[in-house]
């Protein structure tokens, strides 16, 4: 039997408590419906893809979570690198009017137009109706398809439950700059996505290699 033995003492890891389990995932910006027609932008950094659906975790009482169950529709626009400064001036906004009180403890306004104060451009969606974010190389038109209730907010025990959303991605759109020419690939030497680590912004480093699936 072959044992694999150390020559020198293995790290110790210790017990810790953080306030957010963000290790890395994308910023996604939703954009929805509101009641009135208008369009609302949720910032947002739970979300991950398996085959054509997005999994989508929101706090239950925000307004783009509200629409999306009352619309069954949304856009996922995802930011670049270099658009942080746009994401944070909209991150401390809500579209509730009146502010939740959970939300309004820990800072956060109303803003009617988060396309205004973000510096972001509408553009008409192709299958549904909220608008894609023209500044986003890479947006994606989804409807519902589930939606499951995942209990309390730690973070806000007073406030509303957790919502995880599934949705089936109808339409992929990019800018021509981040594809493969005559490919339907994203080119990811061209591709810089904006990260959200333990509430810091980041991009990617480099390339450090690419797995057995890959197709280019």
């Amino acid at each position: 039997m072959n044992i694999n033995v150390r020559t020198r003492p293995a790290p110790s890891h210790i017990e810790i408590h953080p306030s957010v389990l963000y290790v890395g995932t994308p910023i996604v910006l939703m954009t929805t419906c509101n009641a009135d027609g208008s369009a609302n932008i949720t910032p947002m950094s739970s979300a991950w893809a398996l085959s054509d659906r997005m999994v989508l975790g929101l706090q239950a009482a925000g307004q783009g979570a509200a629409n999306v169950l009352r619309t069954r529709e949304c856009v996922l626009n995802f930011p670049s690198a270099e658009l942080w400064p746009q994401v944070e001036n909209i991150a401390h906004t809500t579209g509730r009017d009146p502010v939740p009180n959970f939300k309004a403890a820990i800072g956060f306004v109303h803003c009617a137009d988060k396309f205004a104060l973000g510096n972001f451009t509408a553009q008409p969606s192709r299958c549904v109706m909220p608008p894609r974010i023209v500044e986003c190389p890479l947006q994606m038109e989804a409807k519902l398809v589930a939606a499951h209730e995942l209990g309390q907010d730690v973070d806000a025990p007073a406030g509303p439950a957790l919502l995880s959303l599934e949705v089936r991605v109808l339409k992929v759109h990019a800018l021509p700059s981040i594809v493969v020419p005559g490919t339907n690939h994203v080119d990811t030497a061209q591709w810089h996505p904006l990260f959200y680590v333990f509430r810091h912004y980041f991009s990617v480093g480099p390339d450090l290699g690419k797995t057995f699936r890959a197709e280019i």
